[in-house]
């Protein structure tokens, strides 16, 4: 909204109003505005959750401290919504497709979180939401990413133009809008579905091969298999967060971890000069998604001041879905789907800790009448807790692994 409204100063020749043209000052702005709001807001809204006692139910575990932790605040992501929504409403061009998606995004998953949560604290019930109507919401929410990125015009890449080449079946032109590099270099907007595939020379990937088989044609039909992906993607990353929140600060840690990565994915891709440099796909309009994720990582660091141990206040489901979501969504939208498995490779441990021990136990209660385990407590957190493990420790070690994670994912721009 201030862009808009320094936009027109800007127009009347107000003093200093040019300084909001510059991304830049608009993404420090947003990090410092996130984490202001996150640490201020954020002592009043744990005041608020401690004098109504809307406090954490703790289910017996036989876990290290869990008793302590009975009684603490949760449906904190309350805190890391509003310094998320805040300074992007306030900093970015809201018009911009990729920017009112991911505030869709994280109010969608956020409301869902809020009904658990709401269900669990103040219905006494401690199964919280239906998971059907969860998993319900994600695919929704897939459905509406998928099909305005397939089917939006502003979405959009930009190719090379090279004399004598013509576009595949399965692209098209679409502002014919052309671009020049300084060293000559010409490019035009492109509407493909198309991502980047880590560790390899000829480093894109386009959906529309997947269906390649099924003959001349088979191309319009992309749209059906892209969403169906959008849909896994932000459904299993959003339910990996999830699992992820379990210990103090461990969640909120790894997620602004990956939030930096995934803004340096965003930056280079959305200035022409480094994807050149970088011989990665530019995707116009991409920066004003900077300004999101800059608030994204303050609002993480800033909740994290409270959620720390001994935590003060929990994100409950309020913050830990809509986390999982945001992530999800900006991978795709950067065209880095194929690198979660390694950026976020706790939440895929996390997750693959539970399916492992789940099925793992009834194939050995169908086979030998009594149930088996591979880990002594599922998500993978837990297991580190019966060993003994300080959950401070184990936290800060996933945060190191999420840290090594995300360089290898940087590493890939050139690793080739």
């Amino acid at each position: 909204m201030l862009y808009y409204l320094f936009n027109y100063l800007k127009s009347l020749n107000f003093s200093g109003s040019g300084m909001f043209q510059f991304i830049t000052f608009r993404v420090t702005m947003a990090l410092l505005l996130s984490l202001a709001i996150s640490l201020l807001l954020g002592k009043r809204i744990v005041r608020y959750l401690q004098r109504k006692q809307i406090g954490e139910t703790i289910r017996d575990l036989g876990l290290a401290g869990e008793n302590s932790k009975k009684g603490t605040p949760t449906m904190g992501g309350l805190i890391i919504l509003s310094s998320i929504l805040i300074p992007t409403l306030l900093f970015a061009q809201i018009k911009t497709v990729y920017v009112w998606l991911m505030l869709l995004c994280t109010v969608w998953l956020g409301l869902i979180g809020f009904l658990d949560d709401y269900i669990k604290v103040f219905k006494k019930n401690k199964e919280g939401l239906a998971g059907k109507f969860k998993v319900l919401g994600q695919i929704g929410l897939g459905i509406i990413i998928g099909s305005t990125l397939y089917f939006n015009d502003n979405v959009v890449i930009s190719r090379e133009i090279i004399s004598g080449n013509k576009l595949a079946s399965y692209e098209r032109d679409v502002h014919h809008k052309e671009r020049v590099t300084k060293d000559g270099h010409r490019f035009a907007d492109v509407k493909t579905p198309i991502t980047t595939i880590p560790f390899v020379k000829n480093h894109e990937f386009n959906y529309a091969k997947l269906i390649s088989w099924m003959g001349a044609g088979a191309e319009k039909y992309t749209f059906i298999l892209y969403i169906l992906i959008v849909i896994v993607i932000i459904t299993a990353v959003s339910n990996g967060a999830n699992l992820t929140d379990g210990l103090d600060g461990l969640a909120t840690g790894v997620s602004a971890v990956i939030g930096v990565c995934l803004g340096i994915f965003a930056y280079v891709s959305g200035n022409i000069q480094f994807a050149e440099y970088l011989n990665i796909m530019y995707i116009p309009n991409l920066g004003e998604l900077s300004i999101f994720i800059a608030a994204f990582v303050g609002a993480c660091v800033g909740f994290l001041w409270y959620n720390a141990y001994p935590a003060q206040v929990f994100m409950g489901d309020t913050g830990s879905l809509a986390l999982g979501g945001i992530i999800a969504s900006i991978a795709i939208i950067v065209r880095k789907e194929l690198l979660i498995p390694i950026f976020c490779g706790v939440f895929l441990v996390e997750n693959l800790s539970v399916v492992l021990q789940v099925s793992y136990f009834k194939y050995t209660k169908k086979k030998y009448g009594e149930g088996r385990r591979i880990f002594r407590m599922s998500p993978l957190h837990h297991h580190y807790q019966k060993l003994g493990y300080h959950e401070s420790k184990i936290a800060t070690r996933f945060w190191i692994v999420t840290i090594i994670c995300a360089a290898v994912s940087i590493a890939t721009l050139k690793m080739r």
